[in-house]
């Protein structure tokens, strides 16, 4: 080398400024990275994972290393530039010009081993090369007997320029060991001044520090940070190893430790095919990376979006981007692996999607939050909401899957990630299994489980019943309203449903679920339902038949009703056993059911369409429509000799109680008319009390009812006639003979009968009518008497009494009046005016009477002749007024003239004794 130097002076120059280039340029910063591979390579020689010790000892930094001692090929590298001992392609060093790094702190290095050691000196070498100045340091070297410390093979001591500064130096080179420790993996430990780092792991190295532990996962040349559970931790800048640091710059998520053809400095990657080659290989590798990574995670492996930031960086991006696009890496919903153009992925943030939607998407892979946006580059499809709609339309799914859905979707909601507004549109299924398009119309019914559980097989037309295992909130915010057991009840659909159950029932349809449903909502509204509920269709023992038309398995109305009503087609029925067992009574009830006898309640009632037995006669019986209705149905149905028991039954409750006192109530009416005690009609009895009917109508016989009860089902306490059979009845009784009236009792039942508002044209003539005198008499020998004279004319016998309104009885008896009669005054009377008969003159003074104008034709004899017998009367009035002259003759004439008819009885007592004493008793 002194040789070289003094033939050729610029020689010296060129080493001089070739050193200097390597220390203030390509190894300015790289002191201990090229210690460390020089390390590295000697434990790969060795075979044996190397330890490297870094310490500052007497203002020396010493670097000492196991592994392959220092041998004559290694000094000869040491001295020259680019002539490296290293051969094998794993060694790291391969020009001969790393150890320049040491240059950076000392001009008097030193390298020691167990097989020898050399000294380099800037100081002996201007003293050979007899120069001042600069010289070249690592071209002149010197023995040396100096031994490595026990345990090592080989140390590297510098002396330092700036002594100072060692323990910065060795912070300083604490901070590089980690990254160098995973790119050479023949390294196992560095020992920093008592700091020790390890390394452990082959495909999962872990690097052990004084700063805690870090594990990267590695693949084939590529590495990326892992926590202790396995999920990658990516880089978000990083520069290319080859395998120690370059200078060019990498964006990927992970570390490239690959053999690319690198600058002598090793600062740059060499353009060229080897590199294309190298770059492209490990883009291969790079999916076998990825796969190494649970699948969940392995979206964070796709290089993100941005400018490259070095041409390295552009390259390997592409490479990587076409890889991941063609090779099969990303895990799809249901198991498989694809790549990139095959993937299809939700571009928006909705986490339990994916998995309900895995049979319908080939290809959909579960991504995290923008996966859509990381995957664009390796060319995965994104799947928007609306597209998600439309795979939704049309397909069949069960009710439970359709909640999950909506589940799903109510936390995109909440997030904002997904508006209502674009699920406009999201399929609704029906509890009729249809399936709607769209929540707006769609009703979420409010109720218990087992209400949920029957309207989930029910089928009512024209109601959007949402199913209740699909029912969520997130169909209320789209449109969807809340119905709860009343709403649905006030539904016409329901309505229509349950009016239609029978006609369904029997044209095959199954109504045990309608039947369910209906009586579950009634159950749930409080045992409260609709008038129209006893439509529904319920199972009974001879079939299915409207709930208003069965009777409760144990009621008492089953001893009560005829038993013709419940035969075949008959008009009530028996509930199932069964069925019945399955249901509270109350709500059966509610429904229409009979446990005893039911009430008809109308408050604004229009008209008689109640079903209500004769309904249209109750009401054409009043003088004005009834403002309530409050009636007992069913009457009719009871057996003829089960009267007093159904009265009991009608009395045991408050509702059917207060129905039969309902004034001018349709049960009163009812019972008065068809109800039999006894076999009798009520009004055919009297109550025990009405003492004064006696003789006319019999006391009602012991039938173990009250008397308010009995009154209340119309047996009598009066004469009151109501109906055209009430007064035919009482004819009747007037013309038995066997009954023995009393003449007052026969006169109150004729006045009965004129205050009726009995219809003659309705009322049939009796054959025999009661007369004056108590006894019956054939219709045909009787009149009416409406003018007092012809009573004295004819036989009691014949006399039908009327107090008022003759006309009127006569009518009803279909009777002649007794004015109507042909008579003739036979005898001859003379003229008297009443003024000229002192002694009525005296009577009429005093009784204050006014006496009338004109007078009787007086006779001595009044004789009249009436069918064709002559009679002697005390008057007579045949448009004349006749009297015979007798104080009984003048006083009926006086009393009927002077309109006093009421006192013809003072004024004959008067007539025939005129003294005070006859007017005072």
């Amino acid at each position: 080398m002194l040789r070289a130097w003094q033939d050729s002076p610029t020689r010296l120059t060129e080493d001089t400024n070739a050193e200097r280039d390597l220390r203030v340029g390509a190894y300015r910063d790289r002191l201990f990275v090229e210690l460390a591979q020089n390390a590295a390579d000697a434990a790969f020689a060795a075979k044996t994972p190397g330890r490297v010790r870094v310490s500052v000892v007497d203002g020396e930094l010493r670097v000492a290393n196991t592994g392959a001692p220092l041998d004559t090929r290694g000094v000869e590298s040491l001295a020259s530039l680019r002539a490296s001992a290293k051969e094998q392609q794993e060694t790291v060093g391969r020009f001969g010009v790393g150890f320049a790094a040491v240059l950076t702190v000392t001009d008097e290095p030193r390298v020691v081993s167990t097989t020898g050691g050399v000294v380099f000196s800037a100081g002996r070498t201007r003293q050979e090369a007899q120069r001042d100045g600069e010289v070249p340091v690592l071209r002149l070297l010197w023995p040396t007997d100096e031994q490595p410390p026990t345990g090592y093979d080989t140390e590297v001591r510098l002396p330092l320029r700036e002594p100072e500064s060692g323990k910065a130096l060795l912070d300083g080179l604490a901070t590089e060991i980690p990254d160098l420790l995973l790119a050479l993996p023949w390294l196992a430990e560095v020992d920093v001044d008592g700091r020790v780092w390890t390394r452990s792991g082959d495909q999962l190295v872990e690097i052990h520090g004084p700063g805690g532990d870090r594990r990267w996962l590695t693949h084939e040349g590529w590495a990326i940070p892992v926590d202790p559970d396995g999920v990658p931790l990516p880089l978000e800048e990083d520069v290319l190893h080859a395998p120690t640091p370059t200078d060019d710059a990498l964006s990927l998520p992970a570390r490239l430790i690959a053999p690319v053809p690198v600058e002598p400095s090793r600062r740059r990657v060499l353009p060229g095919a080897a590199l294309t080659a190298a770059l492209e290989a490990a883009a291969k590798d790079y999916v076998g990376l990825v796969r190494e990574i649970p699948a969940e995670h392995r979206f964070s492996l796709v290089p993100a979006a941005g400018f490259p930031r070095s041409t390295v960086d552009a390259q390997m991006r592409d490479l990587v981007f076409a890889v991941l696009e063609e090779e099969p890496w990303l895990s799809t919903q249901d198991g498989a692996e694809i790549s990139g153009r095959r993937a299809r992925v939700l571009d928006v943030d909705v986490p339990g999607l994916p998995p309900l939607l895995a049979d319908l998407v080939p290809g959909l892979v579960p991504a995290p939050p923008g996966a859509a946006r990381v995957l664009k580059p390796v060319s995965a499809q994104p799947l928007t909401i609306e597209d998600v709609l439309d795979l939704l339309t049309g397909i069949g799914r069960e009710p439970e899957w359709w909640h999950r859905l909506y589940a799903a979707l109510a936390v995109a909601v909440d997030t904002h990630d997904v508006s209502p507004a674009q699920l406009d549109g999201l399929p609704v299924p029906l509890s009729d299994g249809r399936t709607l398009p769209g929540a707006r119309g769609a009703l979420l019914v409010d109720g218990s489980n087992e209400l949920l559980a029957l309207l989930s097989d029910v089928d009512v037309p024209g109601l959007r019943l949402v199913h209740p295992a699909a029912a969520h909130p997130l169909l209320e915010r789209l449109g969807a309203k809340h119905a709860d057991a009343h709403q649905l009840l006030e539904a016409d659909q329901v309505q229509f449903a349950v009016e239609r159950s029978v006609e369904d029932v029997r044209s095959g349809m199954d109504g045990m679920n309608l039947a369910g449903a209906v009586l579950r909502l009634i159950a749930e509204c409080g045992d409260q339902a609709p008038e129209w509920a006893g439509a529904l269709a319920l199972p009974a023992e001879d079939g299915w038949r409207r709930a208003d038309e069965l009777v409760l398995p144990e009621s008492p109305l089953l001893d009560v009703f005829d038993p013709e009503v419940f035969e075949e087609d008959g008009a009530m029925s028996v509930l199932d056993d069964e069925f019945a067992e399955d249901w509270p009574q109350s709500t059966l009830v509610a429904t229409g059911v009979l446990d005893s006898f039911a009430v008809v309640r109308d408050e604004e009632p229009h008209e008689p369409d109640h079903g209500l037995p004769d309904e249209e006669s109750w009401w054409d019986s009043l003088d004005r429509p009834p403002l309530t209705v409050a009636a007992v149905r069913d009457l009719d149905l009871v057996a003829d000799d089960a009267w007093p028991a159904a009265l009991r039954l009608l009395a045991a409750r408050p509702e059917t109680w207060q129905a039969l006192h309902t004034p001018d109530g349709h049960a009163r009416w009812w019972l008065a008319r068809y109800a039999l005690l006894a076999g009798e009609a009520p009004g055919s009895w009297r109550l025990p009390g009405a003492a004064e009917l006696t003789g006319l109508y019999d006391e009602v016989p012991d039938l173990g009812l009250s008397e308010d009860l009995l009154l209340a089902a119309g047996v009598r306490t009066g004469l009151g006639l109501s109906t055209v059979e009430d007064a035919a009845d009482l004819l009747d009784r007037l013309g038995d003979a066997g009954r023995t009236l009393s003449p007052g009792l026969a006169a109150r039942a004729h006045r009965a009968l004129v205050e009726s508002d009995v219809d003659v044209e309705e009322l049939g003539a009796p054959a025999r009518v009661r007369v004056a005198d108590g006894s019956v008499a054939e219709a045909e020998h009787a009149v009416v008497l409406d003018v007092p004279w012809p009573a004295a004319a004819l036989d009691a016998a014949r006399i039908v009494a009327a107090t008022e309104d003759p006309e009127r009885l006569a009518e009803l008896l279909d009777l002649p009046l007794a004015s109507s009669l042909t008579a003739e005054v036979t005898s001859t009377g003379e003229y008297v005016p009443w003024a000229g008969l002192p002694a009525l003159r005296l009577v009429a003074d005093q009784l204050g009477l006014v006496l009338p104008d004109g007078g009787p034709l007086l006779h001595d004899s009044l004789t009249v002749t009436l069918d064709g017998a002559e009679h002697d009367v005390p008057w007579w009035t045949d448009g004349r007024l006749h009297a015979a002259d007798t104080s009984e003759g003048l006083a009926r004439a006086f009393a009927w003239a002077a309109g006093h008819w009421a006192e013809r009885y003072r004024i004959t007592a008067l007539l025939d004794d005129p003294s005070p004493r006859t007017l005072l008793n």
